[in-house]
């Protein structure tokens, strides 16, 4: 059986187990599974699988926060610029480092090296352009030229003598021919030109931020927008053996960045202009690239200006952070690679046509091949890669917020992978891990914490069966597990770990009781089915719905023209688990449930409008999620209402004494009813409009009351005089008196 049957046929039964809430698998197959662990000398394939990745060996270590620039000097020879102190230093072909200058300036973002071994280096803010002759002792500096510039991005020596400088915040390149002789060779209407090289053919690449376009300069005021990136910032680039220029695009404009830290600190000489990833993309608007005409701000049509004014950037979200252009000698366009999650700081082209570069995520060097199959062939996991360099045969890596530089050699035993933390979403059992792969140690560990810490058990005795290996961590939240590597041809493509979560029992939210209004007339039936206003929800707090109480309300249900009542109510499962109910009620005073229903899948009861008597009522709902899962781990919940009464008799009207004399007449009547208290009475003198009538006590609450009615006014003849009160439930009692 291979791999892909494996894991289709672990994938349908997962599904079938996760249907029947039983056990859940965690699997990681995939390079975005496994690129979201931390790895330590393990490269990762874009089809996921972990293999034994090269060596890297620290080179030099500057001590400093970053190291900006890295350069190949004569007889093997690297010179290294780091900030935030402004030194270069002097690594000799054995691995031993000198400290050969220190600027006045905190920033030399920039090294060059003529075809004479002289090194030239560039200060930042407001600095200069050095060249420094090393020699057996001190090395002799001198001042080259001054652009007058806040900032010198990139340096480019050319064949002929020539020193290119990008600068900022006026965005022109420069020509110095000699020391204290430059002039500006093009502007380029951007804010900072972050990137210069010269291709095959010798005409000079510039790159630009913040409308992340790349110049052509062929002559003095001559150039072409060769490439108008979606991204602000082109700060890589290198050129292939067969002509192409590769382009690496920034979203995150590491120029705009630094210059916003360093105005922050107030461009002291301890500032540290922290590299940021925020996107940031350049309100533009889009056009046709054409040639420009000297001092002209290709793609937008504004005037050329002495200083030009670059375009406002704005923040977005959801949007390539960075992405690797290919631009072939015909100025067609390819992009090779693009992410929203990681900026590209460098590339370098392969002889073999692989395509090396870095990124800002745990300083992670990839390798692209012509079919664009990508792999992740290394990381430092110190902070940022932000250089990357050709040494011979190998490749140097420079770092920042660790500023070291560091070698990559053969593929080595040794290295160690570490899985993201894997969250169960409950305290769950663990069953058993599998694997493809050989050479690995597996280790597992688990914890009740989101990140692992003193609380989180030690890492288990290594697993050795691939094909199922009890977990032994403790059960726990979260789960955790561990590959070396322990040959060079270690390998692992899918790893699995079966789990059991622990049931978590569902709840019962609210219960609402419901009149149900009679079935319409015929010609009525858009009202039919339709319930009365009378409507009162009971919730898991204890509330009532709308009351003038400030207590818990009494529910009163009335039977008057009513034919059933609506038992209904909410519920939820955490582990959206099947629910079966139950339903019970008992009267005030008593102390059995009796069972209405047993074994309801549907959130509600319709009752007779008789079944009950009058009286007071407790309704209990029991929820259970038994129906899907074992009967050793089914849990249940349940909720009781508050009294919910029920008034089915109208009040009864007694006349103690009635006495008319002329124009008046005196009726003395109680009123009683057996289930609630009275709300209402009123008289009637021959079917004319209700009026009110109050109790002797004043307040009409009782079930029991006493009326003294004063009717006067009353004209000659008989007259038929009705009393009615009404009870809580809205049942109606009637009594007549015939005044003679």
């Amino acid at each position: 059986m291979n791999r892909a049957t494996r894991v289709a046929l672990a994938a349908v039964f997962a599904a079938a187990l996760a249907a029947a809430s039983t056990s859940s698998f965690w699997e990681m197959s995939s390079f975005t599974d496994f690129i979201a662990g931390k790895m330590d000398g393990v490269a990762l394939s874009r089809d996921g699988r972990l293999s034994a990745a090269p060596h890297l060996d620290t080179v030099f270590d500057s001590g400093q926060p970053v190291i900006w620039s890295v350069v190949n000097g004569p007889g093997g020879v690297l010179y290294a610029a780091t900030g935030h102190h402004g030194r270069i230093y002097r690594i000799d072909a054995s691995g031993k480092s000198s400290l050969l200058w220190t600027s006045d300036r905190p920033e030399v973002f920039a090294l060059a090296v003529n075809p004479q071994g002289d090194l030239y280096a560039a200060t930042s803010p407001n600095g200069k352009i050095y060249k420094i002759h090393p020699t057996s002792g001190d090395a002799q500096v001198t001042e080259y030229f001054d652009p007058k510039s806040a900032y010198i991005w990139a340096l480019a020596c050319a064949p002929d003598g020539a020193l290119y400088a990008g600068t900022g915040d006026s965005g022109v390149v420069y020509k110095i021919t000699a020391a204290g002789k430059g002039e500006p060779y093009y502007q380029t209407g951007q804010g900072n030109v972050t990137g210069l090289m010269l291709d095959s053919s010798g005409r000079l690449l510039a790159g630009t931020e913040p409308n992340g376009i790349l110049y052509r300069i062929t002559a003095k005021d001559k150039a072409f927008a060769l490439y108008d990136s979606t991204l602000p910032e082109v700060r890589a680039l290198a050129t292939g053996a067969d002509g192409s220029v590769y382009v690496a695009g920034l979203g995150g404009a590491l120029a705009k960045k630094i210059q916003a830290a360093q105005q922050n600190q107030g461009l002291q000489q301890d500032a540290v202009p922290t590299i940021s990833t925020t996107i940031t993309v350049t309100a533009q608007a889009g056009a046709e690239l054409k040639p420009t005409a000297p001092q002209a701000v290709p793609v937008q049509a504004a005037p050329a200006a002495a200083t030009p004014t670059p375009t406002a950037t704005t923040e977005a979200v959801g949007v390539e952070k960075s992405a690797i252009y290919r631009i072939y000698p015909d100025n067609t366009v390819d992009t090779l690679w693009s992410s929203k999650e990681e900026n590209v700081y460098d590339i370098l082209p392969q002889t073999n046509g692989d395509l090396d570069f870095i990124t800002d995520q745990n300083a992670r060097i990839y390798r692209l091949t012509p079919s664009r199959r990508l792999t992740l062939i290394a990381q430092t996991n110190d902070g940022e890669a932000v250089r990357l360099l050709r040494e011979r045969d190998t490749l140097l890596v420079a770092t920042a917020n660790s500023g070291k530089l560091y070698r990559l050699g053969a593929a080595a035993a040794g290295g160690a992978y570490e899985s993201p933390v894997f969250d169960a979403n409950a305290t769950s059992r663990w069953g058993r891990l599998r694997w493809d792969g050989e050479g690995m140690k597996i280790e597992t560990r688990s914890g009740n914490s989101l990140r692992p810490d003193n609380s989180w058990s030690d890492w288990s005795p290594a697993l050795t069966d691939a094909s199922g290996s009890p977990i032994t961590s403790p059960n726990a939240r979260y789960l955790q597990f561990r590959a070396s590597l322990t040959t060079t041809a270690a390998h692992l493509d899918n790893i699995s770990a079966a789990y059991l979560p622990q049931n978590s029992p569902p709840a019962v939210h609210a219960i609402t009781v419901t009149q149900q209004a009679p079935p319409a007339p015929a010609a009525k039936t858009a009202a039919a089915g339709s319930q009365s206003a009378f409507s009162i929800s009971v919730t898991d707090t204890g509330d009532a719905g709308p009351t003038a109480s400030t207590g818990t309300a009494t529910q009163t249900m009335s039977r008057s023209a009513i034919q059933s009542l609506l038992i209904s109510w909410s519920d939820d499962d955490p582990d959206s688990d099947k629910l079966v109910y139950e339903l019970a009620f008992r009267g005030e005073g008593e102390d059995q449930w009796t069972i209405l229903r047993r074994d309801l899948h549907d959130p509600y009861v319709t009752l007779d409008g008789d079944a009950l008597a009058d009286g007071r009522y407790y309704f209990r709902v029991t929820a259970s999620d038994r129906e899907s899962n074992p009967a050793g781990s089914a849990r249940e919940a349940e909720l009781v209402s508050s009294p919910v009464l029920i008034d089915n008799t109208p009040p009864t009207i007694r006349i103690q004494s009635s006495a008319r004399n002329a124009a008046t007449a005196d009726i003395a009547f109680d009123a009683l009813d057996a289930a609630s208290p009275l709300r209402r009475a009123e008289w009637s003198l021959d079917a004319g409009a209700w009026t009110p009538v109050a109790p002797l006590d004043g307040v009409l609450d009782s079930r029991s009351e006493q009326f003294r009615l004063h009717v006067t006014g009353i004209p000659a003849g008989e007259h038929l005089l009705v009393l009615r009160v009404a009870d809580s439930g809205g049942n109606t009692g009637l009594a007549k008196v015939n005044l003679r």
